[in-house]
């Protein structure tokens, strides 16, 4: 596939510093950042998470809330541009629990990233390393998640695994 833009994809487990480490990613671009946000607020935990995201980013970022349709923002970037998409699990989630089609949303999803014009780098977890859950909803999620690491790591053009903070490069090379 011929990406217009340079895609990073960033995973990892929770914690591991995924975050942080794709947020350094972006400032040292030099380009216009904006934060594209996926979460939702529906408790004082999120509300705290959230708070402390927007802490550890400091000033100079265009905050984007986008929980469903990230293809308004992905379609105004330019080349001047890079965009964090924080993260990719939490946009499934809202569309796992809204029981929306899964599968004609990541792919609206890849056709946004293919003609997006600005930088991006995608966040998401690794949830397969895990035992199997034991409801069905989370089994779903984890094979959710699993095929949508799958389908953004196929598009992107470098790929990093954090672990306890620590980057591995599985695809690409850093610049």
């Amino acid at each position: 596939m011929n990406l217009h833009s340079r895609v990073t994809f960033i995973l990892g487990g929770a914690a591991s510093g995924k975050s942080e480490y794709a947020e350094d990613f972006c400032l040292n671009t030099g380009k216009k950042r904006h934060y594209l946000a996926t979460s939702q607020v529906f408790d004082n935990e999120m509300q705290a998470k959230v708070d402390k995201h927007i802490t550890q980013r400091g000033t100079g970022w265009i905050t984007h809330e986008a929980p469903f349709d990230v293809t308004p923002v992905l379609d105004a970037l330019t080349d001047q541009d890079i965009c964090l998409l924080d993260c990719a699990t939490m946009w499934l989630t809202n569309h796992l629990l809204a029981e929306h089609d899964l599968g004609a949303q990541q792919i609206r999803l890849q056709e946004t990233i293919a003609r997006c014009k600005g930088d991006l780098v995608i966040v998401s977890n690794e949830t397969g390393q895990g035992i199997v859950p034991e409801n069905k909803l989370a089994r779903q999620f984890r094979e959710a998640q699993g095929r949508l690491n799958i389908l953004l790591a196929g598009q992107a053009d470098l790929v990093v695994q954090v672990v306890v903070g620590l980057p591995q490069v599985l695809k690409g090379k850093l610049p």
